[in-house]
């Protein structure tokens, strides 16, 4: 367990995704600081909280033209050091390259094993 452990905010549009993330992360100890269900919500909660760790949904309604990409984008001008791990279904490696180009950190695939996500969250948290 992390004795000083991370703040994370976990952006999904699905609730169910929020939480089975969520979960995995609090079995480990990190706290869940914030959820948002899509870009736009992510950037205000990420100013607001200024979590140590974002996982964001690639593919997400767009709201006021952000998506996933999109808050990245925004999330590291806001904080060029921003971690951001994204969380993409198979078969979206072109916009999972797009959001690494965007500034994102490293990526989990759905459906993903819980030793991958807390792996992931673990290199970024380092790097």
């Amino acid at each position: 367990m992390p004795v000083n452990p991370a703040k994370i905010l976990v952006v999904d549009d699905a609730v169910f995704m929020r939480r089975m993330i969520g979960d995995i992360l609090k079995k480990e100890g990190y706290e869940i600081c914030g959820e948002a269900e899509n870009g736009r919500e992510a950037i205000e909660k990420y100013q607001q909280i200024k979590p140590d760790l974002v996982t964001m949904d690639i593919v997400m309604p767009k709201i006021d033209d952000i998506d996933g990409i999109g808050a990245v984008k925004e999330i590291m001008k806001i904080d060029p050091k921003g971690r951001v791990l994204m969380v993409s279904a198979m078969g979206q490696h072109a916009l999972v390259v797009e959001a690494i180009q965007a500034g994102a950190k490293d990526f989990v695939t759905k459906p993903f094993q819980p030793s991958r996500v807390i792996e992931a969250v673990r290199r970024v948290l380092e790097g």
